[in-house]
């Protein structure tokens, strides 16, 4: 008989790095869109239009703009636990002063800051997770992470709609800014910059991390000498913050004013609300895993991204076609547009740090994320214009979809042919 197998090397950082910036990153998403619950009363409380709720609601994204590219910089030259570390004290106190605002003045200030303590935090992250995982599980631990997305929503929305039910909008603005607080200590407890710095893997896990990210890195900065300037006017940034727009202006667009859009089908409680809110995003987490597990067994990122855009947009459009003629079905197309268009994430962030050298790919996701983020501002505000001139949703989320749609045609016919033939195999050694 011969000997057993030997076990694998248990792949520790998974259930540590992982888990960490999951809900470090709840926390931060909850707090940027728990408002969109609150958008109702507000707008009766601060007397906004919807064109006026819909541009304080994006305001948030022209603040979010300024952090990006420094937050990628300082992230790989300097610390991103410590960066997100300081972001996560400031968003926490611009969090906490949304619920403490009596004008709308007041509400467009505070979420301008919030935006711009929040804006580092995206590619802070995305640069910690290339210190962690190789090539070949980029885009599930990117999709992983970014569960965080639908989670935080499906999770936070009911008992959200129940506090602001009870409380006010205030109480529950307040008591979910307090959330950063009180994550940070247990951040700075569980995350280190690179494994060479954690003590916590074993010795084979760490060799093996080390060994496949350094043959990634010389594979990178040996075909790829660009400057960072040079990397950041690369067409293939600009396709990429094209497509991001897009994908940003119809999941914001859609998140922001679906409350707003079902309580203008029937009158709902605040509990209620909530509860239809979340269903779309327990849809949204089940699309972004099987779309990452797959981009990864397969190698492929463009026409993943491309496909699942597509997706969206046409149930998006699918929805809006089937609102007079059945209720039921056009939620149930509402709720699967979702999967496809968050589902893009973690194929499409995959793409800048396996085409790029680390030296620059830090910055270009800062970019693209500072400026395709700018569809969170232009969506929510489409549909408040486009409500307000036409008393209903349908031409607004018909809007949203036909954009979702373009961005998945601009992918497949221009993003980049993945190359799996170049792809290093990361399994870890068995020990």
């Amino acid at each position: 008989m011969g000997e057993p197998a030997p076990a694998p090397i248990p792949n520790q950082r998974w259930l540590r790095i992982i888990p960490a910036a999951f809900v470090m990153y709840t926390i931060a998403f909850v707090d940027r869109t728990n408002i969109a619950l609150a958008l109702g009363p507000m707008s009766r409380d601060l007397h906004m239009d919807p064109a006026r709720a819909g541009d304080a609601a994006g305001i948030f994204f022209w603040g979010y703009v300024l952090l990006q590219i420094p937050g990628g910089y300082f992230a790989e030259h300097w610390s991103a636990k410590r960066f997100v570390s300081i972001l996560l004290v400031l968003w926490g106190t611009f969090a906490v002063l949304c619920g403490l605002i009596h004008t709308l003045g007041e509400f467009r200030l505070v979420r301008f800051l919030l935006g711009i303590a929040e804006g580092g935090v995206w590619p802070a992250t995305l640069v910690l997770l290339s210190h962690w995982f190789p090539r070949g599980e980029r885009a599930r631990a990117n999709a992983y992470w970014m569960l965080c997305l639908p989670v935080a929503l499906a999770s936070s929305s009911p008992i959200a709609g129940w506090i602001q039910g009870r409380w006010g909008w205030r109480v529950m603005l307040v008591a979910e800014g307090i959330l950063p607080f009180l994550w940070l200590v247990i951040w700075n407890w569980l995350i280190d910059d690179h494994p060479r710095e954690a003590k916590w893997i074993s010795t084979e896990e760490r060799r093996f991390l080390e060994t496949t990210l350094n043959r990634e890195a010389a594979e990178l900065s040996a075909v790829r000498r660009a400057s960072i300037l040079e990397a950041l006017a690369q067409r293939q940034v600009f396709i990429m913050v094209l497509v991001y727009f897009l994908l940003n202006a119809g999941n914001y667009g859609y998140l922001f004013w679906l409350p707003t859009a079902l309580n203008s089908v029937r009158r709902l409680s605040g509990f209620w609300s909530g509860v239809l809110f979340a269903i779309p995003y327990v849809v949204t987490g089940i699309g972004m895993v099987v779309v990452s597990r797959r981009s990864d067994r397969h190698r492929e990122r463009r026409l993943h991204v491309a496909g699942a855009l597509a997706w969206g947009g046409v149930l998006l459009l699918a929805g809006v076609a089937l609102s007079k003629v059945s209720p039921f079905f056009s939620f149930a197309c509402l709720c699967l547009a979702e999967g496809g268009s968050y589902g893009a994430l973690g194929p499409f962030w995959a793409i800048p740090t396996e085409s790029m050298s680390a030296a620059v790919s830090g910055s270009a996701m800062g970019l693209i994320n500072a400026l395709g983020n700018l569809g969170g501002y232009f969506g929510p505000l489409a549909v408040g214009y486009l409500n307000g001139r036409t008393g209903n949703f349908v031409v607004a989320f018909g809007v949203l979809g036909a954009g979702l749609l373009l961005g998945g045609v601009i992918a497949a016919l221009l993003f980049p042919k993945s190359s799996p033939a170049k792809t290093i195999e990361t399994k870890p050694p068995v020990s």
